[in-house]
């Protein structure tokens, strides 16, 4: 269902974040502590709590019972914003329809009569008769059937994956013809070992594979953003464990240049009240906190020594996916990188979920903040459920899905920081997914902890368990990644209550890790990350520079690094939608995007983006050989860590217009930039 839920998202560029993409006066979208304030846009249609349904175009309440409602409120005959409108009789109406216009939001469950509700924060307006219905009973059974059940044709009892279309994307793309040829390369087994040296050496690579079978080139490509000579020699010098020991390690890491550069970008170190504060100075400077992240993300992914840290980073910006793009990324999406997903990459999972849970981000994102219990918003409780944890088909049902966000209700932002609303929390009985509780405590701590009780429990649960480690072995070890794989991680997820190291140390301890060598393809992002450091760019500007005087060169050059990578269809924290971007190569199947990386490839070459430093690719190769076919051989082993077939060799070649014996100079008589690109299009810098 993730698909109908795309959070706002407006045109950006340079000029920063001015506009109106803020409903409120302050310019952030949270309540300021004013739980039923109007938004200006729904000011004409809003009456107050005396005369709720007053307002122009409205001709009556909706009809009696449970309703879903778009957000834009209802719409039809009588009706005056544009949304989904109610169905003739009782009950829910059909989401699933296809034909109607896709508004990108999860629809709104409005719980009790006649309400007006606007999802997203726009309205809120009840009657005191509606009111009425939970005030004078305060403490209700959400387990029951009279007000969460659906209609005939959304029965609540039914698995979402049985109700809806939607599956888990990975799955759903290798389903295809395509996905089916690659899962006969697939890894159909194997065994954990001692250490992950002793897994390399005794694990055989036996499917068809135009890498090299060298386990060194293979942790390299998997772990990293992509191999270069100083990580290959750093896991020959500390050995496969040690480097990895190191890796697991990221504090220990010193911070390169590029990562002390950062402070150059002026909203990096800031927080959201900072954000909030110093909005009209920041944008008089044109600077976007929003994209501001984004650069600092590629920067670390290009640049960074703690590599398996930035993989992992990356891998829950998809997993636990909040996209930066959406009305309050600017103030809060830094923060959420930082206090989330940063602090607990390597950590506990269940400690990250319960983190993002009571993180303004992703409370907004998710329109969290405007769930009441008289006006429940089921965004955050399903994303929870169908891509934060279990998984669709993880055992969950429509009537958990409500329950749990009835149980959800009265969480929100209040003034730029999370804050629990007491008397907007929905108190009664609630059971979901096994985990039961009284919630009748009107206590706001109390409450809000049975809340941190449950996103624990579903966190651990055991469908979680082989969710997050399915995902892992997709990332790290192959497309159709083995049952035995999965098996293994989701029990080791279990025994050590979602610590992730211990996870990770057995994915590299296994022989599925190992056997599964050229079994994953870049991602246009992955690719030219990649490409950047194969080619030791530098972040320090070229004497050629000439700055616009706003943005330092290091700033300028990451912003067109993230312009490039938008034009190519993958940026980090990218996706509008909640589930990430997929991590299969099916679903990057396009010609377009891949000459597009390899004109950037050339452009790279020839040092055209004068805020970095590049080696010029007549110096790449320290000592180039006399001869056209040994300096392939050594420019091959300089930028994809391996020699190419002799096919291939002669395919490049053919480039240059020469022969394997022609006698070359350093500039390989003036084609090197066209050679070394041809070699970056190569399966070999393809695949990882």
């Amino acid at each position: 269902m993730a698909d109908r839920n795309v959070p706002p998202r407006r045109t950006r560029d340079d000029r920063g974040w001015d506009g109106t993409q803020h409903p409120l006066p302050d310019g952030y979208h949270d309540l300021g502590g004013t739980p039923y304030t109007a938004h200006a846009d729904y000011a004409a249609s809003y009456a107050g709590p005396t005369a709720p349904y007053a307002g122009p175009g409205y001709a009556g309440a909706p009809t009696a019972g449970p309703q879903w409602v778009g957000p834009d409120g209802f719409t039809g005959p009588g009706y005056a914003p544009t949304g989904y409108a109610p169905s003739a009789g009782p009950g829910l109406p059909n989401l699933d329809d296809d034909d109607r216009p896709r508004d990108g939001r999860r629809r709104t469950l409005v719980m009790g009569a006649a309400a007006a509700v606007v999802a997203g924060g726009a309205a809120l307006a009840l009657s005191p008769q509606v009111r009425g219905l939970f005030s004078d009973d305060p403490v209700g059974d959400a387990t029951g059937t009279a007000t969460t059940d659906g209609s005939a044709a959304r029965p609540s009892g039914q698995q979402p994956s049985t109700v809806r279309t939607y599956t888990e994307q990975n799955e759903s793309y290798m389903g295809s013809r395509a996905g089916a040829a690659l899962k006969r390369n697939s890894p159909s087994g194997g065994r954990v070992f001692a250490g992950a040296a002793a897994a390399a050496a005794a694990t055989p690579v036996t499917v068809k594979t135009v890498l090299a079978k060298d386990p060194v080139r293979h942790l390299a490509s998997r772990a990293t953003f992509g191999a270069t000579p100083q990580v290959i020699a750093d896991i020959k010098r500390l050995g496969i464990d040690g480097w990895l020991r190191q890796q697991l390690a990221p504090e220990q890491i010193a911070p390169t240049k590029a990562e002390l550069k950062l402070t150059e970008l002026p909203s990096f170190k800031l927080s959201p009240q900072q954000l909030r504060d110093q909005r009209d100075q920041l944008n008089e400077r044109g600077v976007d906190p929003a994209r501001e992240t984004i650069d600092a993300t590629i920067a670390r992914q290009i640049w960074s020594d703690r590599q398996l840290y930035e993989v992992m980073v990356d891998f829950w910006n998809d997993f636990l996916h909040v996209a930066a793009d959406f009305d309050g990324g600017e103030a809060y999406r830094n923060a959420f990188d930082r206090d989330v997903v940063r602090k607990h990459a390597l950590g506990s999972y269940p400690d990250m979920l319960v983190a993002a849970n009571k993180h303004p981000a992703l409370l907004l994102y998710l329109n969290q903040n405007d769930s009441r219990k008289d006006a429940v918003n089921e965004n955050l409780a399903r994303e929870n459920l169908e891509l934060y944890s279990v998984g669709v088909d993880g055992g969950y049902t429509e009537k958990d899905v409500r329950q749990a966000a009835l149980l959800q209700t009265g969480r929100g932002v209040v003034d730029g920081q999370y804050a629990f609303r007491a008397d907007q929390h929905y108190l009664g009985k609630v059971k979901i997914l096994g985990f039961s509780h009284a919630n009748n405590s009107a206590d706001p701590k109390v409450a809000d902890k049975v809340i941190d009780s449950y996103i624990r429990y579903i966190a651990l649960h055991p469908s979680t368990a082989g969710y997050v480690a399915r995902n892992l072995a997709t990332r790290f070890v192959s497309d159709t990644p083995p049952k035995s794989l999965v098996d293994r991680l989701a029990k080791a997820y279990t025994a050590n209550k979602g610590q992730i190291k211990p996870v990770l140390t057995t994915l590299f301890n296994s022989s599925e890790f190992w056997a599964a060598v050229g079994q994953k393809v870049r991602r246009p992002m992955e690719y030219l990350v990649a490409t950047y450091r194969a080619l030791g760019v530098s972040p320090t500007a070229s004497p050629q520079f000439k700055g616009d005087g706003r943005r330092t060169a290091y700033a300028q050059g990451l912003r067109q690094v993230q312009d490039k990578l938008r034009e190519l269809g993958q940026y980090p924290m990218g996706k509008p939608t909640p589930d990430g971007y997929a991590d299969v190569y099916v679903a990057w199947t396009s010609a377009g995007t891949m000459v597009d990386g390899w004109n950037e490839a050339g452009d790279l070459l020839a040092g055209w983006r004068t805020e970095f430093t590049y080696t010029k690719p007549e110096k790449l190769v320290a000592k180039p050989p006399a001869t056209a076919g040994a300096y392939v051989d050594a420019l091959a082993l300089r930028l994809v860590h391996q020699k190419l077939s002799a096919r291939e060799k002669a395919l490049v070649l053919g480039v240059a217009g020469v022969t394997a014996s022609t006698k070359v100079d350093a500039t390989f008589n003036g084609a090197i930039a066209a050679v070394a690109r041809t070699i970056l299009a190569s399966p070999q810098h393809h695949l990882r």
